[in-house]
């Protein structure tokens, strides 16, 4: 019975005995040594801030149109009889030539009664102006008194004379009639598109054709209230400033200069734009010999016009200018700084700024995700521990900021 129950207490007491002893050596086992985790500095990319002078380039983009175009009507009616060769659509002309000629005989007879109304009237005021005289002499011989008015015919006299004015009135009218059966261009251009043709008759005010001229032509750019602050002002017979136009012609880019001459001043209201203009000599080239590509009418181009000069601004990449109107700087203890700055105008590639920052200053152009003022940064090629950092500080290490790693 005793060795039964020693059997049953010794594995208790066993277990017991091996459960004191882990206790004791858990106990007694030493942490591990941590060795201390050193801070790391963020790094970043920087660039020196420098002032610089410049003229701001205003971007904008339009189509090409005449300045001068004319719809051409007849001014008498008559059949067509005759159509110039350069009377076609996409044809040149000059001023002066005859593009369209109608019939003209029923004017020519018109201006021959005119000629013959008129020497008709001359004679007959000849014929008045010796019955006068004669009157005259007739009176005097008579009577000793100044004869009458009447006496003398001469209301008989402003009769005739009014009926030679009305005689030369018609054969002007007349002259004119039949040389407005010749419809002539009005300057040099081209043609747009012509509506009558041989055989067509064409009534009084018809139109005949339409047609631009080639001397100057324009480019209405649209323009933001922004734009218009930075470009030169053609108000007050200030010099016009130069306009760069340019497009992809038969897989080429192609430039033009033209002259900004005028904004519109209205606002457009659905657009909320105003309209600026710029002119270009000659576009197709007629009247010099330089060789270039002609600037078609109806040409879309991307324009690029040279506006006011800014003097003493930082020029920056666009994306250095955070939402709120600030910017990243370093200083030379590597600590970050977060600086506002007046912005004066900004594009797509860059933000140009009047003042909030010095020359020289070390601006950060990488992205620095949750900056802080204060925050300790590293440049390229110094090691990532803030104490080296410092310790090259103390050192006055020279460190590379042109961002090149």
């Amino acid at each position: 019975m005793a060795s039964k129950t020693t059997k049953i207490i010794l594995p208790l007491v066993i277990v017991a005995i091996a459960v004191v002893i882990l206790v004791l050596l858990v106990g007694s086992k030493k942490p591990p040594e941590q060795a201390a985790k050193p801070k790391t500095a963020f790094l970043v990319q920087v660039e020196a801030a420098q002032l610089q002078d410049l003229n701001f380039i205003v971007k904008s983009q339009g189509s090409v149109q005449p300045k001068v175009e004319t719809k051409l009507s007849a001014q008498v009616s008559g059949k067509v009889e005759w159509v110039s060769d350069n009377f076609i659509e996409g044809g040149f002309f000059n001023k002066g030539d005859v593009l369209v000629r109608l019939e003209k005989f029923d004017y020519a007879t018109e201006l021959k009664l005119a000629e013959a109304e008129l020497a008709r009237a001359q004679a007959a005021l000849e014929e008045e102006i010796a019955r006068g005289k004669v009157a005259e002499q007739e009176w005097r011989s008579v009577k000793n008194s100044i004869a009458p008015e009447l006496g003398l015919r001469k209301p008989q006299l402003a009769t005739e004379k009014a009926n030679v004015i009305a005689a030369q009135a018609q054969l002007a009218r007349a002259e004119r009639n039949l040389q407005r059966t010749m419809i002539t261009a009005p300057y040099d251009g081209l043609v747009k598109s012509k509506q009558v043709d041989l055989g067509q008759f064409v009534p009084v005010g018809a139109e005949i054709g339409h047609v631009y001229a080639t001397d100057v032509a324009e480019v209405r750019m649209p323009m933001s209230d922004n734009d218009l602050a930075f470009m030169q002002d053609t108000s007050r017979g200030s010099v016009a400033a130069d306009v760069t136009l340019s497009a992809n012609v038969a897989g080429r880019q192609t430039q033009w200069m033209g002259k900004l001459v005028r904004d519109e001043g209205i606002l457009d209201e659905q657009r909320r734009v105003i309209y600026a203009v710029a002119e270009i000599e000659d576009p197709y080239m007629r009247l010099s010999d330089q060789q270039q590509t002609t600037l078609k009418f109806g040409r879309f181009v991307q324009t690029e016009i040279i506006g006011q000069r800014g003097e003493g601004l930082v020029i920056l990449p666009r994306q250095v200018l955070r939402l709120d109107g600030t910017i990243l700087t370093v200083d030379k203890d590597r600590t970050l700084r977060i600086k506002s700055v007046d912005v004066l105008r900004s594009d797509n590639n860059n933000v140009y700024i009047r003042s909030g920052i010095k020359a020289g200053e070390w601006v950060v152009t990488s992205a620095v995700p949750n900056p802080f003022d204060g925050m300790r940064v590293r440049l390229p090629g110094e090691k990532g521990d803030i104490s080296d950092i410092d310790k090259q500080d103390e050192s006055n290490t020279q460190i590379d900021i042109s961002g090149d790693n």
